[in-house]
């Protein structure tokens, strides 16, 4: 399956509010407007995200007043609107114009109170926020990033409560025990059925460049692990609610941060 047939042209009909959807096109998130009229009713997926959104909202407070929430890869802006509508405070980010120009637009119908904005950053440009947040999403973004740990490392220096995290993974839920130092002899162990392992991409998948990195579920522990976060709860496949853990030492990368950043976004 291509990146492009996991898009929708948008709602069809002759009406203006339909015809400003298709011209924005194609949508990787089906919003639900008002009058019923659906950015991606015809998506591969379903009703995406919605379907999502169901399982994250099982793990976060139905109020989120006085709530600041950081979505990282905001895509046209379903989960941050969720969000909103909980009361809280959202920043959006997104690297894509073409997604960005459908979340402003769509701001205008779903966010009737001003609580969400949207900003052109990549997760790269993340030390040069001066903000912490009480929730982050970091949702289907990690797999296409060339540098993932270091991605973590700086979305966790963000988070004030609860990270929801989210990666395309490897088939299989196996996690194996591993020792806290493994001999050089012993290295036959890294082949084993739940050893944290991350599959690279060196070409495309599903036609998609950007498909780099795929863990199996060890690794996604793992990695959160590495970043100074504690799983709490799965609340759906291939998701992860995590919060910091306490006392947690710093990145020891964190006075490096910024200038990483300056270069990953390069």
């Amino acid at each position: 399956m291509s990146l492009e047939t996991l898009e929708s042209a948008g709602a069809p009909g002759d009406s203006e509010i339909a015809q400003e959807v298709r011209s924005l096109g194609p949508w990787f998130h089906n919003l639900h407007l008002p009058g019923g009229l659906q950015t991606a009713p015809d998506h591969p997926l379903g009703d995406f995200p919605r379907f999502k959104w169901r399982q994250v909202a099982t793990v976060l407070p139905a109020d989120l007043s006085g709530w600041t929430v950081l979505d990282i890869g905001c895509n046209a802006g379903f989960y941050s609107f969720e969000l909103a509508r909980r009361g809280a405070e959202v920043l959006g980010i997104d690297a894509d114009p073409r997604y960005l120009r459908q979340a402003e637009w769509a701001r205008r119908h779903q966010d009737p109170e001003g609580r969400v904005r949207f900003e052109q950053r990549t997760v790269y440009d993340l030390p040069h926020l001066a903000d912490r947040f009480d929730l982050v999403l970091f949702m289907g973004v990690l797999y296409h990033l060339r540098y993932p740990l270091l991605a973590l490392e700086m979305v966790a220096e963000k988070v004030e409560r609860l990270l929801i995290f989210q990666t395309l993974s490897l088939p299989g839920d196996e996690v194996l025990e591993t020792p806290p130092d493994l001999p050089l002899e012993n290295r036959r162990r890294l082949q084993e059925l739940g050893w944290p392992s991350m599959a690279f991409v060196e070409g495309k998948m599903a036609g998609d460049p950007t498909n780099w990195w795929v863990p199996n579920r060890a690794c996604s522990e793992a990695l959160l692990r590495a970043a100074g976060l504690r799983v709490t709860a799965r609340p759906g496949d291939e998701m992860f609610c995590c919060e910091p853990v306490p006392g947690r030492p710093p990145s020891p990368y964190r006075e490096e941060l910024p200038a990483l950043a300056s270069r990953g976004g390069r």
